[in-house]
């Protein structure tokens, strides 16, 4: 069965920082791309970041320099080190596959950054 499960998500002042945790199936977490995601209020789901089955990492413009990708293999979880947090941050953040393809959303963990 495919999981994923997000979890480290709170409120926190600008300026500061969150780890995100993204436990995942083994079926999808091996030999896959994965990616962090994130909806704000009123506004579509958004690219984060994305990490290959090799380590290669991409990030949106908005977290570049910021926001950190990172993968544990053997625990088939992906976490998002998130530095200097911004109001414009908030969000539900969302972990999938990485690709073009995505397998059911988790429940999300909701990041609230207060000014």
């Amino acid at each position: 069965q495919v999981q994923l499960v997000e979890s480290g998500g709170g409120l926190v002042q600008a300026g500061g920082s969150l780890r995100l945790s993204c436990a995942a199936s083994r079926s999808i977490f091996m030999f896959n791309a994965m990616g962090w995601y994130r909806q704000a209020p009123g506004k579509q789901r958004e690219l984060v970041a994305t990490i290959t089955s090799g380590g290669g990492t991409n990030y949106a413009d908005s977290v570049q320099g910021r926001f950190t990708i990172s993968r544990d293999n053997a625990k088939n979880t992906v976490y998002l080190q998130m530095n200097s947090l911004k109001p414009e941050d908030t969000a539900v953040y969302y972990c999938n596959l990485g690709g073009s393809v995505r397998v059911s959303w988790g429940q999300g963990t909701q990041v609230t950054v207060s000014s």
